[in-house]
């Protein structure tokens, strides 16, 4: 039998998941059917990006070309919008919404109920730390390798609830990390009150993929001494390995988990979620209104907002871009059409191509791990002799986009992903060859 607050949101995600909209189902399937049976083809997959061919493309992980099928939904939708707004998003947001939901939980290996959309990964870590419910002389974990938008959503909630933040390094030299070296650093600065253990799954700064799984056993085996309220909650920015390895969130073990859905995940720009578990969400409350649709059934007092899942609640409100948000489906269905074993097999060959390629240059000195456990799309190193910042122009004056990580100690990046070749990783490497 199914409980009240079950009942109210499978009958939403059945409408979205089971019919879309008249006019546009036709168009969806017809693009979904088309690209169905090419994707088993590298250069096909290739070819249903945008993307210029005048250019080798290293820096996929910070903003995604779209890749046919979420193009052409973001159309649909929009030209629906243009059509008929007050129309359109009344009569098929709801529906359209838990289609999303839907796909991004058969991705994640998950139940619906447990994701809120948002905008951006930003978005997500300031939605989940800030509402976090800290009490006065608990303990935030975090660590030296991560991002300003954690380092600061932690401070402000800190500030609000006079909670401490604590930040440590989990390794000492990134190119020679360890699994044991990481876990055991977490597990080495935990203290009887430690709330929050906030970590990154794969380190922009460096390259180096921390072994969730192992941290959050380390974790299971601490809070089983532990009230409730007391456990320590693992809580991962994934943006740079969802859409990379081949994960569930049953298999990560976190209790939260957040990422921008627009980067490797060839999401619309300026979508993105958080995942938390079941029996985490009561930890975190919601900041920013809703605009789920029964959450004006509780303005009305006609459900009580326990009736809600929490993850509904943390969904912000407002108006968005609906175009985008709605056709986040189709690139979670893209990644399932390509295979996530397939897609993590491809960007880890591709990575360890050009590992393997820098490490047997004498004027290079590599900072990402070369295993695969310990490293996903992201390869940082420095040139003897010459900046990161030169080592981007230059590459970029070969037709070759490169980055610089935007942290205190700055190394150049290469990020090979599904959109890369062997053939360009070989064209990299020798215009990296002759930076010399």
């Amino acid at each position: 039998m199914l409980d009240r607050r079950t009942f109210l949101i499978r009958t939403g995600l059945a409408l979205g998941t089971g019919v879309l909209a008249a006019g546009c189902r036709p168009r969806l399937e017809l693009v979904r059917g088309a690209t169905a049976a090419d994707l088993q083809d590298w250069q096909a997959v290739r070819g249903e990006f945008n993307l210029s061919r005048d250019y080798i493309h290293l820096t996929g992980f910070l903003l995604a070309s779209h890749p046919r099928p979420v193009r052409e939904a973001i159309e649909t939708h929009r030209r629906g919008l243009d059509e008929n707004p007050a129309n359109y998003l009344h009569d098929h947001a709801q529906r359209f919404e838990a289609d999303v939901l839907g796909a991004a939980a058969e991705y994640l290996g998950v139940d619906p109920t447990e994701i809120a959309l948002t905008d951006s990964t930003t978005m997500g870590l300031g939605l989940l730390y800030g509402g976090l419910k800290l009490r006065e002389g608990q303990d935030i974990l975090t660590t030296r390798h991560d991002h300003y938008s954690t380092a600061t959503a932690l401070r402000l909630r800190a500030e609000r609830t006079g909670a401490s933040v604590r930040a440590v390094s989990l390794y000492a030299n990134p190119a020679t990390a360890t699994e044991e070296e990481i876990t055991e650093a977490v597990v080495r600065a935990l203290k009887p009150r430690t709330r929050v253990v906030a970590v990154t799954w794969v380190h922009s700064c460096t390259g180096v993929k921390l072994p969730i799984r192992r941290i959050a056993d380390a974790l299971a085996e601490v809070n089983a001494q532990r009230d409730d309220g007391d456990r320590a909650l693992l809580c991962v920015d994934g943006v740079h390995g969802i859409g990379v390895d081949d994960a569930t969130m049953a298999d990560l073990g976190c209790d939260f988990f957040v990422a921008g859905t627009h980067k490797w995940m060839f999401g619309p720009r300026g979508t993105g979620l958080v995942w938390g578990k079941s029996q985490a969400w009561p930890a975190a409350t919601a900041i920013i209104p809703t605009f789920n649709r029964r959450a004006g059934q509780i303005w009305v007092k006609a459900i009580p907002p326990e009736d809600i899942p929490p993850a509904a609640l943390m969904t912000p409100g407002g108006f968005h871009s609906f175009e985008h948000r709605w056709a986040l489906g189709e690139a979670f269905r893209f990644h399932q059409r390509i295979g996530k074993p397939r897609i993590a097999e491809r960007i880890h060959l591709l990575n360890r191509q050009l590992k393997e390629g820098l490490a047997k240059m004498s004027h290079i000195k590599l900072h990402t791990p070369p295993a695969d456990n310990l490293s996903a799309g992201i390869v940082c190193f420095e040139v003897d002799g010459t900046t990161p910042e030169e080592v981007v122009t230059r590459l970029q004056e070969r037709r070759i986009i490169a980055s610089v990580t935007p942290y205190a100690t700055r190394y150049a990046r290469l990020a090979p992903s599904l959109l890369t070749s062997p053939e360009e990783i070989d064209t990299a490497l020798r215009e990296v060859r002759a930076l010399a």
